[in-house]
């Protein structure tokens, strides 16, 4: 009997299988947003909740726990430095599913999985980019912009 015996096979091997369900999470990361066929985004839903878990956790060992599972370490960092704390208060339901219908080639159907966005994710991610940036060094000041000296 199979009972409760949950796998996700698809017609692909156990490695393909793990390989394209990471690279997806990573691009899931990367963009906020994929779309995909609805099989796999249930998939990519289970694993991508259990990595912003690891995140909220945030220990060095969830943090090796996630590159284990994803293979990408800048994806990683995003995901915990980005991504997770936007949800400290959420208990799980981190990502939604949108249908978008069937696709033309093959009637699979099609969806959309993006990260459930709040207040606080928004402003993480907005936040984010500004910071990764390298502070300039600062200019010396020009001839025009030096203060005139009164007579």
């Amino acid at each position: 009997m199979r009972h409760r015996k949950h796998t996700f096979k698809i017609g692909r091997t156990s490695g393909h299988r793990k390989s394209l369900l990471a690279n997806a999470v990573c691009s899931l990361i990367e963009h906020g947003r994929i779309k995909t066929t609805l099989v796999k985004a249930k998939e990519i839903r289970r694993v991508a909740e259990k990595m912003v878990t690891f995140g909220k956790i945030g220990t060095l060992h969830t943090r090796k726990l996630a590159i284990a599972t994803l293979h990408q370490v800048d994806k990683v960092r995003t995901l915990f430095d980005v991504i997770a704390p936007g949800f400290k208060e959420r208990p799980g339901g981190y990502t939604r599913i949108m249908k978008l219908g069937p696709r033309i080639g093959d009637a699979a159907e099609m969806c959309l999985i993006e990260f459930v966005e709040n207040d606080e994710t928004v402003k993480v991610r907005k936040a984010a980019p500004v910071a990764a940036e390298a502070p300039k060094a600062e200019e010396a000041p020009k001839a025009e912009e030096a203060p005139k000296a009164e007579n």
